[in-house]
């Protein structure tokens, strides 16, 4: 109460006085009471009001110059920080120098300012409502019961989700405003119910809608409806990869996390995952990590639990400028510091993974607009430079009605078409 900063007493017109039911504690009128006050007008105390004229105490008085139609009333200006805040005054003056409000209205106002305050402040405002509602500890706890299990409920759910996206525990019990203690808890029973329920253990090892592929040629006909993003890949494509390479909690790393749908397959299967890209899209930064991998590897602090690395990178030439005019931008790169490139992230990757994860990189030719259409196997020049253990090449077909114009080129330069894009999967020895 003592961030309220009394402005001025003035003479305000009747009708200028603003009554938010919301922000008021009483829901009925005393009449007898605005009768004795109508009788005794210039005797009355001035109303308060806050900076837009919202009342804050005074609705007798008010309604008793209502009651003999005079035009202005005096009025004492305090300025109020929010609703909460004005709800908050109003009923310490209540408690102070009003007529008391019923318990029904008691309980109604504390749970709008309860519910109206961040939890970190949760415990001081109990203490401060108590006071000012005249009620006990317990009943009071009693009427916020419900507000603090769906709090809980709440702050609990957005921890589990900070947690599959691989931020410290630390770190989330910070944005959380609870204990390191509290979110280690947590996400322990999360784990263990997630582990002990059919639903959540069948969806996470792929036995709900899905359908393991028999073979290494993985088409995209009927493709999943995702976002629509330049060089953005078949999101089926990575829950395969995550049925084969990964098991529940694992961590998978995507530092060209793209249209983010990286994350939709994670949260799907229950596996948690670091997504980063040097220029995200506004509308999932607070999703995905800027951070560019032409730095180095991203600074993750749980390298024991990643399992697979999922690389999408702009293809050379092929979206050239489409991301950003960045010389860093792998599109916009040179063949030669292209494939450098490539070859150094996955190489460091290799390093720093543990024993038996593995590194999946998504590529294709480049052809069509390479210069004077020669073709480019980027596939080949990195595998003659990674030296880590092929575990897998995949073949992902393009599909053919992307390339018109392409193919109409062919036909008249006697060239075929390529839609050779595979999967290269190597295991960390």
């Amino acid at each position: 109460m003592d961030q309220t900063r009394e402005v001025d007493v003035i003479d305000l017109p009747v009708d200028a006085v603003v009554y938010r039911e919301d922000l008021y504690p009483r829901s009925q009128t005393q009449h007898m009471m605005v009768q004795t006050y109508a009788e005794n007008l210039d005797l009355m105390p001035p109303i308060e009001v806050n900076q837009h004229h919202i009342l804050i105490d005074g609705w007798h008085r008010w309604m008793a110059h209502k009651k003999e139609q005079r035009l202005t009333i005096r009025a004492r200006v305090t300025e109020t920080l929010s609703d909460v805040h004005l709800l908050r005054l109003a009923l310490h003056r209540n408690a102070t120098f009003g007529l008391q409000v019923s318990r029904d209205d008691k309980m109604d106002k504390a749970r709008k300012i309860y519910n109206g305050t961040p939890p970190r402040e949760r415990e001081q405002l109990k203490e401060d409502l108590c006071r000012d509602l005249s009620v006990t500890m317990r009943t009071l706890t009693s009427w916020l019961r419900r507000i603090d299990e769906d709090t809980e409920k709440e702050t609990r759910a957005h921890a589990i989700a900070l947690w599959l996206a691989c931020h410290t525990q630390e770190a989330i019990a910070e944005q959380c405003g609870v204990t390191h203690a509290t979110i280690s808890n947590w996400v322990g029973k999360f784990v263990n119910f997630s582990n002990g329920s059919t639903n959540l253990q069948n969806s996470a090892k792929h036995e709900v809608d899905f359908t393991a592929p028999q073979k290494n040629v993985w088409t995209e006909q009927d493709k999943t409806p995702h976002l629509d993003f330049p060089g953005s890949t078949e999101p089926r494509w990575l829950d395969n990869l995550l049925y084969f390479y990964t098991k529940p909690f694992d961590i998978v790393i995507d530092p060209f996390a793209g249209s983010g749908s990286t994350i939709e397959v994670c949260k799907q299967r229950l596996r948690r995952y670091w997504v980063s890209d040097r220029k995200p899209l506004p509308e999932r930064t607070h999703e995905i990590r800027l951070w560019d991998i032409t730095d180095g590897l991203p600074p993750l602090h749980n390298w024991r639990d990643s399992k697979l690395v999922y690389l999408d990178p702009p293809y050379w030439k092929q979206v050239e400028g489409e991301y950003s005019q960045d010389p860093t931008d792998f599109a916009n790169m040179s063949l030669e510091d292209f494939t450098k490139g490539l070859h150094t992230v996955i190489t460091d990757f290799g390093k720093k993974l543990q024993t038996g994860a593995h590194i999946a990189l998504i590529i294709q030719p480049t052809h069509w607009k390479a210069p004077e259409h020669a073709y480019t196997d980027h596939a080949i020049d990195l595998l003659k430079r990674v030296q880590l253990p092929l575990a897998r090449r995949i073949s992902c077909p393009i599909h053919t009605p992307r390339y018109t114009a392409y193919l109409e080129w062919c036909l008249e330069n006697r060239e075929m078409l390529s839609l050779n894009r595979e999967i290269i999967v190597w295991k960390v020895p």
